[in-house]
Formats: C-alpha cells, sequence, structure tokens
C-alpha cells in the first residue's frame, strides 16, 4: 500500500493588487513616525526583495471557507471519487473566517465543518477538523493523512489550505505588501499504485522563536489599541528559514533514501523569492552540489504569499501545467516543504 495525492484543486482569487496599488498607502514604522522613503522606493525595494509584482484579494462577499469549498469541489471531482467516501476533511488555517470590514474572526463552527456541509457530506463518520499550524499547516495535515491512512483509520482524506491574509493586515506597516490570499485542496488516498509519501519531517521551534510572527497594534498610533494585525519579525524569519528549512529537507531526503540526483522539484512555501532561492542552494551545497535549473517552480510573482495555500496551489497549477516552463512526469521525485509560524517546519518526499 502506497499514499498518493489522486487529485488537487485549488481556487485563486479574481483580484489583482499590484504593487503600484499601495501607492496611496501612509507607511509607517513601528513607532507610528512616518516612513522615510516614498511610496514608489518602497515599492521597487520591495519587489526586488520578495520578488512579489502582484497578487490576489478574494472579492468582499467570500469567506476563507467559501474558497476552501471551491477547491476542495475541484479536487474532488479531479479524483474522481464520491465525497461520501471521505473519512477526514482537514482544514489548515490561520485566522478562520474573518468578513470584509470585521474585526473577529469566526471559526463556531469549525471551517471544516462548514466545508463538509458546503459539500453536503451526510456520512457521520467523515471527520472534519481544523489545524492552526502556520504557514505549513497544509504540508502538516498531509502528514497527518498519511498518519491515519498507515495506521487503517482511512483510505481517503481531503486536506486543504486556505486563507485570507487581506482581511488581517495593517495597511500601515509595509509587510501588508507580502499577504494575499487563495486556497488548495487534494485528495489523499492509499493506493497500489507505486510512488507516494516517502518520507517526512515536521518540527517545532518555540524556545526563542514562538512570537517570530504574532498578532500586534497597528503601527497607526491612533487605531483601536483592542484591533490586532498579522505582524513578523521579518530578519529573525529570513535567518531561521536559512539556518533550519535546508536541515530538514535534508534529513527528509536521506530517510528516503532517495538520492539528491533523483530531485526533479522543489515545492516551497512561496513567502519570499530571495529566501526560497537561498533555501535551496544552502539545501543542495549540503550534497556539494548546486541546484539544477528550474528545480523550484515558482507562483509567489503574480499570487504573492497565501500561507497555507501557497504549496497546494502551487503543486495543483503546476500538475495542471499552468505554470510556465514546469512540468511534472510519473515517476518524478518531488520535495514539498514549508516553514511558518510556530516557528514551524516540515517537509514530505514524494513520487509521482
Amino acid at each position: 500500500m502506497n499514499i498518493k495525492i489522486t487529485g488537487s484543486g485549488s481556487y485563486i482569487p479574481t483580484q489583482t493588487v499590484t504593487n503600484l496599488d499601495f501607492a496611496k498607502h501612509e507607511f509607517l514604522n513601528e513607532d507610528g513616525s512616518p516612513f522615510p522613503y516614498p511610496n514608489e522606493v518602497v515599492a521597487e525595494k520591495f519587489l526586488e526583495i520578495t520578488g512579489i509584482q502582484e497578487r490576489r484579494y478574494v472579492t468582499d462577499n467570500l469567506l476563507a471557507s467559501d474558497i476552501a469549498s471551491i477547491a476542495a469541489k475541484k479536487a474532488i471531482e479531479d479524483a474522481k471519487i464520491d465525497p461520501e467516501t471521505l473519512d477526514y476533511i482537514i482544514f489548515a488555517h490561520n485566522f478562520g473566517n474573518v468578513k470584509q470590514g470585521a474585526i473577529q474572526t469566526d471559526i463556531l463552527p469549525s471551517l471544516a465543518s462548514r466545508v463538509k456541509h458546503d459539500l453536503q457530506i451526510k456520512n457521520p463518520k467523515c471527520v472534519a477538523y481544523d489545524i492552526l499550524f502556520g504557514c505549513p499547516g497544509w504540508v502538516e495535515g498531509v502528514i497527518q493523512a498519511q498518519a491515519y491512512i498507515k495506521a487503517g483509520m482511512a483510505k481517503k482524506c481531503l486536506v486543504i489550505g486556505a486563507e485570507t491574509l487581506s482581511r488581517v493586515v495593517d495597511i500601515h506597516d509595509r509587510d501588508s505588501m507580502i499577504y494575499s490570499d487563495g486556497a488548495g485542496a487534494t485528495i489523499i488516498e492509499a493506493t497500489d499504485e507505486e510512488g507516494g509519501i516517502l518520507s517526512h519531517e515536521s518540527a517545532t521551534f518555540a524556545h526563542d522563536e514562538a512570537y517570530y510572527l504574532y498578532f500586534g497594534n497597528s503601527f497607526n498610533t491612533s487605531h483601536d489599541p483592542d484591533v490586532r494585525y498579522i505582524k513578523m519579525y521579518g530578519r529573525k524569519i529570513y535567518e531561521f528559514a536559512l539556518s533550519n528549512v535546508p536541515k530538514a529537507m535534508k534529513e527528509c531526503l536521506d530517510k528516503s533514501g532517495i538520492d539528491i540526483s533523483e530531485v526533479k522539484k522543489v515545492l516551497i512555501h512561496q513567502a519570499n523569492e530571495k529566501m526560497d532561492e537561498a533555501i535551496i542552494h544552502r539545501f543542495f551545497k549540503q550534497y556539494k552540489q548546486t541546484p539544477p535549473e528550474g528545480i523550484m517552480p515558482m507562483s509567489i510573482h503574480k499570487l504573492g504569499n497565501s500561507s497555507v495555500a501557497t504549496v497546494p496551489t502551487l503543486y495543483d497549477l503546476l500538475v495542471k501545467g499552468k505554470i510556465e516552463n514546469q512540468e511534472l512526469h510519473k515517476g518524478d521525485v518531488v520535495i514539498f516543504a514549508s516553514v511558518g509560524a510556530g516557528m514551524n517546519i516540515n517537509a514530505f518526499v514524494y513520487k509521482m
């Protein structure tokens, strides 16, 4: 028995927001003082560092659970399964449903239960639950689904990553330009086919690193102090990721028994182009090699950082032939990896 991704789907929001659209924002320092550079310079430096040219936001009428349901339906259709046969629905997110203009999250009922309701699944033994694991949530959901299947507790699982970060950003913080919205979903199944998940790694670093990403006040000191927004210590996260993600990827690959030369693609969380490139170089350097050209497909340039949605969305776009000059073939070995709030790191090695 092997465990494979048998179907995938994604939802790419329809609202495109370019870097120039931030020109009207009043960017401030953490203490509320005016930022010393004009917004054009901010946008130019931002593009140079992150590689993000534009990002996608959901329309006002959509919630995280709505776009998750759209992606889930596509994944179910792609896998050609009856949704009533699903044993688990695992929904990775961080902020729940946040309505446009609201200041409160809604996670009652759980977003996974809402997706089950949207899919009109009647089977009560299809267990639906949410996981909060930062940006690596979808990868962790796949690892959990694999564990259920290995233990004989499940045969088919739906794993979703969806987020509407545009609803929780501080418009006075330059970091708000990184974030975006999106949803990706996959069906994970037991199969007699060759390949599937070969190994995994997962870790939480919380002794010194727990609050590298956190909920904090707006940089505009006149805003209500009880309203919080996503905040991060970008430099600390960058250094943390470079030190720890390549190691975790190597441990995962070594555990799989696959040689580095057999790896065809690395699908890594789309957080920052420069950071991802540095991680890939450090990963290959551990084997005294340089990364082959085209090893790391990217979606961040046009889609931004949609947290838990970046990896499943990237995978779906890749297998559907929607990433330019990139493709996957049966038998290809792929490494999935992510890093994010917690601070959490995970990876799995997968054979198509």
